[in-house]
């Protein structure tokens, strides 16, 4: 009975409410973003329909597309973690890898990315709900529990998870994101965090959309042809190419990425986002489908209208202008339009297939929807919520089977060439411009729990750690007379000492992270040989 009360007492209670005002004030937040976010898309394609008539006014939008390039310049140097994706930034966050001010990072990048959506750079908007979301986690811990400071990280877990099933309107898939790609572990306290913040975002959604006239789903319920096993060859043709396809991009990426950040890293960042943007404009004029987020190409790409030599236009110039503005660190996500690359390529296939073996028209929406699948599970290297999503976001409850053939088909080849995701790929740029210069100080110290510390009746592994922190042995309190747990003892108790190695950039942050797991007290740290 008491141990029932403790782990409801320090770890239920706790993360439901955590994870529910989290929940709710992301559900919030991100609404209001997505009706602004569509307001301002629909602006800006109405803004190059316009601009084509009235091409004499470009010399002066130029100049404005400058002024804005030396603005953002100027706050990215201010609020650096505004820069680039925001799932990567998210991440690194989550991860103990990159440090933030919520408040300033919610207004900057709601703010940004909407000016972004404005110019048309290729960017989404679920990167920056997730990033919005994390801020909100942190926002909820600080303002309402400064002395539990333990919890930031599992807060932020589910603001991130809530930030992206309210952009994507898949709840499950939210939760996934935690496990598969934030964390990359399976730990009680990061489902039951993220399940609370999601359920309680999905319900606030849910309340909201109708009153904004809103969709809470990325897609339409759509009406698939159900696959049988004599067709098992197209999510495996699927899987193979686009697998080839991501391990191209993903090497792209790298290619752009060095080029833009080492060989041209003495021009100033301000001209690299204005070319951005002179690119940006340029296609956009030619068609709106070759730039934006992504999300009405991919509607129109269902419709089957557009014209086999523009789907390798656009395909091409989609890949490399959203690469550059990634590497260029523009404030917007990938997601969606690695989405709309994934279906860029699965619509030549089947158009391909169309026209060289009289493929049946009715097998095209679920090609799309297999490389939507495959895209998301190679490039961003999350098999599983792909699987997820293509059930929840696309409708292919009826060919889960061929929706997992491809996703493993497509991950399997990531695989096989050994490339990073393009999350940690961002990532790993981020981590280099974040810690340039700096010498990582190796610690090696003892600490003991404290009465009260948020370690108590936890397990190492359900404990966020500082980045880079492992704890090499556990030793009890001999003189406590506590009983063994379920899992043999390994629960940590109050008293325990841990001997604990890390490695740190900044030893006074990891010092009061470290601390506010286990309790106050003086470290006597002894700096460690590197091996």
């Amino acid at each position: 009975m008491k141990r029932f009360k403790n782990y409801f007492i320090n770890l239920i209670c706790p993360a439901f409410v955590f994870g529910s005002i989290t929940g709710i004030f992301t559900a919030v937040i991100v609404t209001l973003y997505k009706l602004c976010a569509a307001h301002i898309i629909e602006f800006s394609e109405k803004g190059y329909d316009f601009l084509r008539e009235h091409l004499y006014l470009v010399p002066v939008l130029l100049v404005a597309l400058l002024g804005i390039a030396f603005l953002y310049a100027f706050i990215y140097k201010k609020i650096p973690n505004l820069r680039g994706g925001g799932i990567p930034t998210s991440i690194g966050i989550l991860r103990g890898i990159i440090t933030f001010k919520w408040l300033r990072n919610l207004i900057g990048t709601f703010f940004l990315s909407m000016t972004t959506f404005l110019i048309g750079v290729p960017l989404g908007n679920e990167g920056p709900s997730v990033q919005m979301g994390t801020a909100i986690g942190r926002g909820t811990v600080f303002s309402f529990a400064k002395k539990h400071k333990a919890w930031d990280r599992y807060s932020m877990t589910g603001g991130a998870c809530a930030g992206f099933s309210c952009a994507t309107g898949a709840p499950i898939s939210g939760i996934m994101f935690a496990i598969e790609e934030a964390h990359q572990r399976i730990s009680p306290m990061i489902i039951i965090v993220s399940c609370v913040s999601v359920m309680f975002s999905r319900i606030t959604t849910e309340i909201l959309a109708p009153i904004f006239n809103l969709r809470i789903t990325l897609f339409p319920n759509m009406s698939l042809v159900s696959l049988s096993m004599k067709d098992i060859w197209i999510p495996i043709a699927l899987g193979i190419v686009i697998g080839i396809f991501a391990v191209l991009f993903l090497r792209l990426y790298r290619i752009i990425n060095g080029f833009l950040n080492k060989k041209l890293k003495k021009i100033p960042h301000q001209y690299k986002i204005f070319a951005i943007f002179t690119v940006t404009l340029i296609l956009g004029l030619i068609s709106f489908s070759f730039i934006s987020t992504g999300h009405e190409l991919i509607m129109e790409l269902f419709e089957g209208s557009i014209a086999v030599y523009m789907l390798v236009l656009i395909l091409l110039f989609r890949s490399v202008l959203t690469l550059c503005a990634n590497s260029s660190s523009i404030t917007g996500g990938i997601f969606l339009p690695i989405l709309a690359l994934g279906t860029l390529l699965s619509s030549l296939l089947g158009k391909g297939a169309q026209a060289l073996f009289g493929f049946n028209q009715e097998y095209y929406e679920i090609i799309l929807i297999l490389g939507i699948t495959a895209c998301i599970s190679s490039m961003m290297k999350t098999p599983l919520t792909a699987i997820f999503f293509a059930v929840e976001a696309l409708s292919c409850y009826e060919n889960i089977l061929y929706v997992i053939v491809a996703s493993a088909l497509a991950f399997i080849i990531t695989e096989i060439f050994g490339v990073k995701s393009i999350n940690d790929s961002v990532l790993d740029t981020r981590a280099e411009e974040q810690n340039e210069g700096k010498t990582p100080k190796v610690i090696d110290t003892f600490v003991v729990v404290q009465r009260g510390a948020f370690a108590i009746g936890k397990q190492i592994r359900d404990i966020f750690w500082p980045n880079n922190l492992f704890v090499l042995s556990l030793k009890h309190d001999e003189t406590k007379s506590a009983e063994l747990d379920e899992h043999g003892g390994k629960a940590i108790r109050e008293g325990d000492t841990l001997h604990v190695r890390y490695s740190t950039y900044d030893e006074e942050s990891t010092t009061e992270e470290l601390l506010a797991i286990v309790g106050e007290q003086k470290i006597n740290s002894t700096e460690a040989d590197v091996i």
